[in-house]
């Protein structure tokens, strides 16, 4: 998946708000269902989006399945950010030296 392509399927809010609960531990979709106060055919759709795309992967636990964060997908688009990220601490701190100039 291109890096485009991620930020489009972590564009939508619902998926951003499956992640943050995903962050602090796996859950099954139920729990997802009951946090986020969606239907489950709703969560059961963004979770599969973010499974397809990379970003969760799911276990089978008795008749349930477990969703987590694989960190993968982020830590390549932390990469590609890293370049924007250098372009703009040198943008920066030459906007910090021309502002103490002007003191």
């Amino acid at each position: 998946m291109t890096v485009v392509g991620a930020f489009a399927v972590l564009g939508e809010a619902n998926r951003l708000r499956i992640l943050e609960h995903l962050r602090g531990a796996e859950c099954s979709v139920g729990e997802l269902v009951d946090r986020l106060g969606m239907s489950q055919p709703a969560v059961s759709k963004h979770l599969r989006v973010l499974r397809e795309a990379g970003f969760v992967s799911s276990r089978i636990a008795a008749q349930q399945r477990i969703y987590r964060i694989e960190p993968e997908p982020f830590a390549e688009m932390e990469h590609w950010l890293a370049q924007y990220r250098r372009l703009w601490d040198r943008h920066l701190d030459a906007l910090e030296r021309h502002l103490d100039n002007q003191e």
